[in-house]
């Protein structure tokens, strides 16, 4: 008996298991708390945005008239002068600008006006009044922005679809470059483009007052202000969260750490024990397993596992893999013999599904040298062969004949009654071009010899070339489907229905006509289309089918049927096709002039 090799014995296999599965835990486990941590981060961050957004609210409305701002700012951006990060020192513009406002108007409260106090000043003194303001604004903005470390905080406007910011004020930190161009800080009226996140994220802070959107590293939080001459205000506060994430995925990398040392420590003391009291007897019994597959041979192992002995599973299971050694010892014979069955059988229905599907037409166009009409056709069996036919033949130079048909049952049997079926059709009709007198024809053969009691569905027609007419009848088989010209839409003719062939002895079956135009399309199935199921037992049904007819107008024939056959597929999807799936169609283009001589047989 060949000795096991350690790295491939049991003990080993169960301690890589083990090691895996630490390991395993020890990610879940750094994965579940980070996600915790950052869960918790952001909603810090949610209420940290709000304080911010609601200082920067409070800011704005210390100013009676902000919503005149607001609008002035909006409206005269290009045309104010205005200085940022000055404070209030004196000698700068705006302390200059201040006292000019207040020498020439004594009666203005720069800090208290109102509207009205402001629709007393000259357009002069309101935009020297909105250039102060703006500065006092801005200062304020900053400080908000230095107290609550954010990285960026601004105000704007976005009218929808919100695809432009125009950026009213930005807090900026000392020495900070203001400008218009990406990570400066924007200037009045500065407008930039807005991604499709950010779009998402200030529509729903103006439909729920506030929003605050993950941007990776970033939370952008959105708060809605005022509306100010029809245009939406919002709060802008952007925080970076890289260093807090650093930081969080430092200390659950820590604690995962220590977690996944106490498991090793409880997996070495439990793994001490396993191998005590369970692997080590086990592997006797691995190994007397191991011997069978080297020797084949029950009675070795009899003999090897004779010696285990032990009152619990592990000596239950040292009988039972005796038990199953002789067993399988008695299988293997057997299996030999239906192995040599099977092989035997697949063979002869690779070869029968081969005979099938040489005896129905395969090549298209079948009649090149015919510019009347094209045919194009397909039979997908269900099983290796099928009980589903389809047929087309000249009868003369002005005759064809159309044949499709489905047999009872699936199969060989099926498959064997569908060949002689066909030929019972195509001999018939040496006798007459009636479909129904071929198929009263058929039906008298089928009975008179049908010990199975089979019986076969048939749609037969024959297609008068010269003028479009087409005689049909119809043997309890599906209606067809018929477009009328060139612009025609698929429709379900309802035919004259017959008993199937082979059902009955002296049934009778009725002719009817279908007048074909130039253009004109006839579609002929079996009822593996219509009757396709999916996982919970719907029918594909006849509208779907007409609603893939008509997918495509201006299809090829052979397109027509792929389309058809990809609209079941998406339908059933992964169900096994029960039924086997056949489909014709024709298409006639009318009497033409013949400029190709007819190839000659050979």
């Amino acid at each position: 008996m060949k000795k096991v090799k350690w790295r491939d014995g049991i003990i080993s296999q169960v301690l890589i298991l083990m090691v895996l599965g630490i390991l395993t835990s020890g990610i879940i486990t750094f994965l579940t708390q980070k996600k915790i941590s950052n869960e918790s981060v952001k909603e810090q961050m949610e209420v940290l945005s709000a304080q911010t957004a609601q200082e920067v609210m409070l800011a704005i409305k210390e100013y009676p008239a902000y919503e005149w701002l607001i609008d002035y700012w909006y409206t005269h951006s290009d045309e104010m002068n205005v200085e940022y990060d000055v404070g209030y020192f004196e000698g700068t513009k705006t302390e200059r600008k201040t006292r000019e406002l207040i020498e020439n108007n004594p009666a203005f409260s720069v800090k208290y006006a109102d509207t009205q106090d402001i629709n007393l000043l000259s357009d002069e003194y309101k935009k020297l009044y909105a250039e102060i303001t703006y500065t006092w604004l801005t200062n304020r903005i900053n400080q908000i922005k230095r107290t609550y470390k954010v990285d960026y905080l601004f105000a704007l406007i976005s009218d929808p679809p919100y695809e432009e910011q125009f950026f009213l004020f930005s807090g900026a930190d000392a020495g900070a470059k203001r400008g218009q161009n990406y990570e400066e800080v924007y200037t009045l009226g500065t407008i930039a483009k807005v991604s499709e996140s950010q779009q998402k994220a200030m529509s729903k802070a103006l439909k729920f007052s506030e929003y605050l959107a993950d941007a990776g590293a970033y939370v952008d939080y959105y708060a809605a202000f005022n509306i100010v001459n029809g245009h939406p205000v919002l709060i802008g506060v952007t925080y970076n969260l890289a260093e807090m994430q650093k930081n969080v995925e430092s200390e659950t990398w820590s604690g995962t750490v220590i977690a996944i040392g106490y498991q090793i420590l409880l997996s070495a003391i439990f793994m001490i024990s396993i191998y005590f009291f369970v692997l080590r007897p086990l592997k006797k019994v691995q190994a007397s397993i191991s011997l069978y597959g080297t020797t084949k041979s029950s009675e070795l192992v009899e003999k090897n596992l004779g010696e285990v002995h032990l009152r619990n599973e592990i000596g239950q299971l040292a009988g039972d893999v005796v038990s199953m050694t002789k067993d399988i010892d008695d299988y293997v014979k057997q299996i030999e013999t239906i192995t040599a069955e099977e092989q035997r059988i697949s063979t002869e229905l690779a070869l029968a599904s081969r005979i099938q599907a040489s005896t129905l037409p395969s090549r298209f166009p079948p009649f090149p040298h015919r510019k009347e009409f094209d045919i194009f056709a397909s039979m997908d069996p269900a099983k290796e062969v099928g009980g589903d036919f389809y047929d087309f033949f000249m009868i003369d130079d002005d005759h064809l004949v159309l044949a499709i048909a489905d047999v009872s049952g699936k199969g060989v049997p099926a498959s064997l009654f569908m060949m002689i079926s066909m030929i019972r059709i195509r001999n018939a009709f040496e006798q007459d071009l009636s479909p129904a007198n071929v198929l009263k024809k058929v039906n008298e053969q089928t009975c008179a010899n049908n010990p199975e009691e089979m019986f076969v569905s048939v749609w037969l027609g024959i297609l008068e070339i010269s003028t479009g007419r087409l005689t049909a009848v119809n043997a309890g088989h599906e209606y067809p489907a018929m477009a009328v010209g060139e612009e025609g839409q698929f429709e379900i003719v309802k035919d004259k229905h017959g008993f199937v062939v082979g059902g009955m002895e002296g049934i009778r079956f009725r002719d009817y006509t279908l007048q074909l135009e130039p253009g004109s399309k006839i579609f002929v199935y079996t009822d593996g289309v219509p009757e396709a199921t999916d996982k919970d037992g719907n029918l594909f049904g006849l509208d779907r089918m007409l609603e893939a007819l008509n997918s495509d107008p201006k299809a090829s024939l052979s397109q027509i049927l792929t389309n058809v056959r990809a609209s079941v597929d998406s339908f059933v999807q992964e169900e096994e096709q029960f039924d086997d799936l056949t489909m014709m169609c024709l298409v006639y283009k009318g009497p033409q002039e013949q400029t190709e001589q007819k190839p000659k047989e050979e």
